[in-house]
């Protein structure tokens, strides 16, 4: 304490980026002088971002993600804060297109540090919704139907899901997901980027 003031600790994304860039220097097994030479930057200025006791400048980042092999986009989203453990049922985003009779809630929502997230779907008897593309090529989905029936086409194949039938299947062209009815069709649909 310095003059009855609590010192605050390193910033936290200050804190995992000196992580990050002390595991990808220990990851080529280089000391401290050699990250030097590689970069330009004095050894004194890396122990420092390493131990974070200074916030890296961008100069200073675009030297050691040139070294590093990567953009300074990649390098940040590498430190971006965990993921929360829990998500609360209140926190789920709930997105509704009423003219086609769906209904999206997501449970596990996307995170940089996650591969995938995971959807509670909700069709009206008679909905049907077709997508031309997947967001990403090869895409994969577990489509797992909790209450009801629902057809789910892809690759000019249609699949017909009763209750607790599970389809899963890399998406590479187009889709469609219809509820024939009578009744609504609930459903989970996993979702794991390539």
């Amino acid at each position: 304490m310095k003059h009855g003031v609590a010192e605050a600790g390193p910033d936290p994304v200050d804190a995992r980026l000196g992580a990050r860039l002390a595991e990808l220097r220990a990851e080529r097994g280089w000391s401290l002088g050699e990250l030097a030479e590689r970069s330009g930057v004095s050894r004194s200025t890396l122990s420092r971002a390493e131990r974070a006791e200074i916030s890296p400048t961008a100069s200073l980042l675009n030297r050691l993600c040139g070294v590093y092999g990567r953009t300074m986009s990649q390098l940040l989203s590498e430190v971006e804060a965990e993921p929360a453990l829990l998500v609360r049922a209140a926190e789920q985003q709930v997105w509704e297109d009423r003219a086609s009779g769906f209904v999206r809630r997501s449970v596990s929502p996307p995170h940089a540090g996650l591969r995938g997230e995971l959807v509670e779907g909700r069709l009206t008897a008679g909905a049907d919704i077709a997508y031309d593309r997947p967001p990403v090529p090869g895409l994969e989905q577990h489509i797992w139907v909790l209450e009801g029936a629902l057809e789910v086409t892809a690759q000019e194949v249609e699949h017909r899901l009763g209750t607790g039938d599970c389809l899963r299947l890399r998406v590479w062209g187009p889709t469609r997901f219809r509820c024939a009815g009578p009744e609504d069709v609930r459903y989970v649909l996993a979702v794991v980027l390539p």
